[in-house]
């Protein structure tokens, strides 16, 4: 009867633990809870995901073309794909489907290859010999008769990202218009290459030629003025400036100094934009912005009769890691590294009646150069040379802007045979917004370097004069390089005396600790 009781007993404990077992997997397959430790979410659904899988109105399919039996890392790729994919399928609320399909016959690798997913090469450690391996990584997404495709899972950093702005431009049945005002030797688009590859997912782009009277097209979402080179004419002002009264959101990038460091030698340009960036409340300063964060520039020295390459530290490239921590395009970055950059002045904001914010500034060792701008890689500083702090060097403006030409005859380009307008200038613009960088290269392919917060921040600003708020959350969780806080001297020889004394001082504190626990025991047991 005994042995009967405990047969029982175990049978009913094993019961209650199955039971236990299901309900944990029922309630898991609905219910998500995930501790995330990243400071950005990194590995945790932003809530614009969130938001845009439950305002699905139709049923999206996701195909992964994945390869079974990856080697590292790529098999963890796999394993982060399958768990995002189930935690956007769980917010979407039965519209999201997805399968893993492994092209490992011919059937499938023709069948991934006519869905746009090229095979890539990866090696293989097999019996201690390295071996190339065909694979394929990659995603297709269809909504009703549209399709998208990423080909290849990289970088489980930016996979939320890819996921989400591909879902948001197969449901969205509009794009947006972002122009890039030309005709002032303004780089060209094809200088923007990777600018273009991520705006390009969300937006179309296109070139705004304001000359002969002709004004912003009224489909224009947002105006970027990219490093003018030539001053601009008073009749393209007029209309740039008739685009904001009407509502248009602009940013203005612009260089104040022609700096080349090739030469070592840079000269102030006079683009005529001053007056009107003051009629909106910021001012470009006349001044380069050197810092003691920097990043560095390749040199070549001579050494023992030969040439040698040498990374410098230069100060006219600022590092820039102080941002507003409440304005939604910054808050998230990292560092952002500028091109002989100018200083921005807010002061006379106020006084227009519009909102400023200063977005990025530079460090508390900082300087201004003004006058004759040269410079040397080479140049040794002294400490007086970076007396200033929190430099604004990029800011927005929110308001309602007030318009340079009113109360003004409109200025007409004759020589282009162009007509005076019809109606008289706007005054004011209703609620708008206005971003000012004093660098306009930070984002040209040539200058934008190892940075990927400069791709960020640009694609951020755009986001953000559209009011596309919700990708820039996601896009910033992209984990890139965060710079140490800068210290003084005394704090360093703390710290370096410090490492060097501690470790040895807490192991004899132990040792004479252990020494006089012993001792003691063996007195008392004398003692008995």
């Amino acid at each position: 009867m005994k042995t009967t009781s405990i047969k029982t007993q175990s049978l009913i404990r094993l019961a209650i633990v199955l039971a236990i077992l299901v309900v944990l997997n029922f309630v898991s397959l609905r219910f998500f809870g995930r501790v995330d430790m990243t400071k950005t979410g990194l590995f945790t659904l932003a809530e614009a995901s969130k938001t845009l899988m439950r305002n699905l109105d139709d049923k999206v399919t996701v195909k992964a073309y994945f390869t079974d039996d990856l080697p590292s890392p790529y098999n963890n790729h796999r394993r982060l794909l399958l768990d995002q994919l189930n935690e956007y399928r769980a917010y979407a609320r039965g519209n999201l489907q997805f399968e893993f399909i492994d092209p490992s016959d011919e059937k499938g690798k023709t069948e991934a290859q006519q869905q746009g997913i090229a095979p890539v090469q990866v090696q293989v450690v097999k019996e201690d010999k390295f071996e190339v391996k065909q694979a394929f990584m990659g995603m297709v997404f269809l909504y009703e008769d549209r399709k998208e495709v990423i080909p290849l899972v990289q970088n489980p950093a930016t996979l939320e990202y890819e996921i989400s702005s591909t879902i948001k431009r197969l449901t969205t049945r509009t794009q947006k218009k972002i122009g890039f005002l030309t005709g002032h030797g303004e780089p060209g688009l094809q200088e923007f290459g990777r600018v273009q590859e991520m705006l390009r997912r969300q937006y179309e782009l296109a070139p705004v030629d304001v000359s002969k009277g002709k004004s912003v097209p009224a489909d224009i979402a947002a105006l970027i003025i990219a490093a003018p080179t030539t001053s601009i004419a008073e009749p393209d002002k007029y209309q740039i400036d008739q685009y904001i009264m009407g509502g248009g959101r602009v940013a203005f990038l612009i260089n104040r100094v022609d700096a080349n460091l090739q030469n070592r030698y840079g000269r102030p340009l006079e683009l005529n934009l001053d007056d009107m960036l003051q009629q909106y409340g910021a001012r470009i300063n006349p001044d380069l912005v050197r810092d003691l964060q920097c990043a560095s520039v390749t040199i070549m020295q001579q050494q023992f009769g030969f040439s040698m390459q040498s990374q410098v530290p230069f100060p006219y490239l600022p590092m820039v890691s102080t941002f507003s921590k409440n304005n939604i395009m910054v808050k998230d970055l990292r560092n952002l590294v500028l091109f002989f950059v100018s200083s921005v002045d807010t002061t006379g904001a106020a006084a227009k009646g519009v909102r400023a914010e200063v977005l990025a500034m530079s460090s508390k060792e900082a300087g201004r150069q003004t006058g004759m701008f040269m410079f040397d890689p080479l140049q040794r500083y002294t400490r007086e040379e970076f007396q200033d702090k929190d430099l604004p060097l990029a800011v927005a403006l929110q308001g309602s802007f007030h318009s340079l030409f009113a109360g003004k005859a409109a200025p007409v380009d004759t020589s282009a045979g162009a007509l005076p307008p019809s109606t008289p200038p706007l005054a004011a613009s209703r609620d708008t917004r206005i971003v000012v960088v004093g660098d306009g290269d930070f984002a040209r392919d040539q200058f934008m370097g190892g940075s990927k917060d400069n791709l960020s921040f640009f694609a951020n600003m755009v986001d953000f004069l559209v009011d596309d708020a919700g990708l820039i959350t996601i896009r910033s969780k992209d984990a890139s390089f965060a710079p140490l806080d800068q210290v003084s001297d005394g704090t360093k020889k703390a710290v370096k005396y410090g490492n060097l004394v501690l470790p040895p001082l807490l192991v004899l504190l132990y040792g004479i600790l252990r020494w006089r626990m012993r001792k003691a025991r063996k007195k008392a047991l004398e003692m008995q």
